[in-house]
């Protein structure tokens, strides 16, 4: 892993993107409109549409709680073959920024070990990452019942794929593709483009939990505020720790839980909220 981050990073790194001889401010410049477009293809256009779908949610008849978020449902219902390719395409296609994310790091000088991998310990890794999705985990279920139980949530239908063969392996992708997409856009790019700016750790911090909670706000009020603390934690925890690894483990593993989790127990008990 660490070879092959060399060799990319020495192949990319043979020009200088940033200009040195028109100044800090244009080279500035230039990071905020790689941020911004960044953004603008990936979870920032999310966080638009999220504003919309909670206004529309909000100014239509009945408590939010009576509406449904549908996470992961079918494209091409009666035809599984179909729909399994573009399921399949949806999530290639939507990891897509992270390489860009990654492309314009190494471009501007920035090593990927440095702000993604550093002193990454594979097995460590996923231990923290585990431990950490299980108290997570826990507590977010119980916010989201208070949440719903209060109408500021709307019910939350993790996934709606069917009976069909392929469900499990496309949530349990689904929820890879949320974490890897996440937690290197949003820890990985977004966090350290904006100390690279010069805000501060705790300004760096604060807006991009902001981010976070900004495109769940489709979910309803909980939904913005259960993950807007959830990227304060993330946030904190990927300062100190310099690495996005453990913390996509946690996602993935909160993802596939919350997926599979619904696919199974969706019905069969009179606790989850279902529509």
């Amino acid at each position: 892993m660490r070879s092959s981050l060399a060799r990319l990073e020495a192949w990319l790194g043979r020009h200088d993107v940033l200009p040195t001889s028109t100044g800090v401010e244009l080279a500035k410049g230039l990071l905020w409109c790689e941020l911004a477009l960044v953004l603008l293809v990936s979870l920032g256009r999310s966080a638009v549409y999220s504003v919309v779908s909670l206004v529309a949610a909000l100014t239509a008849p009945g408590p939010l709680s009576s509406q449904a978020a549908t996470l992961n449902s079918t494209i091409a219902p009666g035809r599984p073959w179909l729909d399994l390719a573009y399921q399949l395409l949806r999530i290639f296609f939507a990891l897509v920024p992270v390489g860009l994310a990654g492309y314009l790091l190494v471009r501007s000088g920035t090593r990927l070990r440095e702000v993604w991998f550093r002193g990454a310990r594979w097995g460590r890794d996923l231990a923290w990452g585990a431990g950490l999705a299980a108290s997570v985990g826990t507590v977010g279920l119980l916010f989201y019942l208070a949440t719903y139980a209060l109408g500021t949530n709307l019910t939350v239908v993790a996934q709606d794929l069917g009976s069909t063969w392929y469900q499990v392996p496309v949530l349990i992708l689904a929820a890879a593709e949320n974490a890897v997409l996440e937690e290197f856009v949003v820890l990985g790019f977004v966090q350290v483009r904006l100390r690279q700016l010069g805000l501060g750790s705790g300004a760096a911090i604060g807006l991009a939990a902001l981010l976070r909670g900004s495109y769940h706000l489709y979910q309803g009020l909980g939904g913005f505020v259960g993950n807007l603390v959830m990227g304060l934690l993330f946030g904190t925890l990927y300062s100190r720790w310099g690495r996005v690894t453990p913390l996509v483990v946690t996602h993935t593993l909160l993802d596939v839980g919350a997926f599979v989790g619904y696919a199974v127990l969706a019905g069969h008990v009179s606790w989850l909220p279902t529509v």
